[in-house]
């Protein structure tokens, strides 16, 4: 069953691979759900929904055994503080359930910042918009496809 995020991505001609996975009735976190897929931790990448103070709400998508640095975030997007979105708000506002989020064919387009860690790699794996299923591409692919902007935002895990 195709989602949305992998019409997004028909549509504009790139090649994908969409690979699903046995998934947990809750949220998992990242390295687990690449050790499903197996694939390094490091090539799954996780987006999560933030609020700035001035760029508002937006993606940020960083690689699966990294967390995210708030402070790089803000200097990337121009905000002075950047904030996760509260978990009850992040359906009404992507359209997505915590597990299955994607900046491809939200419910809006919000801002993307993608961590620079990826561009080193040949593939990425990002939620295809739904728990138990990831769509594997081409980093560059992923940038064209949601007008992300590239930033080093992941500091390693603590």
């Amino acid at each position: 069953m195709k989602t949305n995020a992998a019409r997004a991505l028909d549509r504009l001609g790139i090649t994908y691979e969409w690979r699903e996975y046995a998934a947990a009735a809750e949220h998992e976190p990242a390295p687990a759900v690449a050790a499903r897929l197996g694939m390094p931790a490091s090539a799954v990448f996780k987006t999560l929904v933030v609020r700035g103070d001035r760029a508002g709400v937006g993606f940020a998508v960083v690689p699966g055994d990294r967390s995210l640095d708030l402070r790089a975030l803000a200097r990337a997007r121009g905000d002075r503080a950047v904030s996760p979105v509260a978990l009850a708000e992040v359906q009404p506002l992507t359209g997505y359930v915590r597990g299955g989020v994607t900046a491809l064919a939200s419910r809006r387009a919000y801002p993307v910042v993608l961590d620079a860690s990826a561009l080193a790699l040949p593939l990425i794996s990002v939620s295809a918009g739904r728990r138990g299923a990831q769509l594997v591409l081409a980093p560059a692919d992923y940038v064209r496809a949601t007008g992300a902007t590239v930033a080093v935002i992941a500091s390693r895990e603590s």
